[in-house]
C-alpha cells in the first residue's frame, strides 16, 4: 500500500523539477493555480493556471 501512495508522489515531483528547470518559477505558479483550481473546483483559477502554462509554452526561443 505504501508503494502506491509513494508512485503519484515521485510523479508529482518530478513534475514540478521538470517545469522548474525549464519555465521557472512561472511554471511553479501556473501548474499550482491548476492544480488548485481543479481540487477546489474553481474554473476561474484552473484557468488562469492553463492560460499561464500555455503562455510560458508558446513563448519564443530566446
Amino acid at each position: 500500500m505504501p508503494v502506491l501512495a509513494l508512485v503519484p508522489a515521485l510523479v508529482v515531483v518530478t513534475v514540478e523539477q521538470l517545469l522548474q528547470w525549464e519555465y521557472g518559477a512561472a511554471g511553479i505558479v501556473g501548474l499550482l493555480l491548476l492544480t488548485v483550481g481543479i481540487r477546489s473546483n474553481r474554473p476561474g483559477v484552473s484557468s488562469a493556471g492553463a492560460v499561464l502554462l500555455a503562455l510560458l509554452v508558446t513563448r519564443p526561443a530566446l
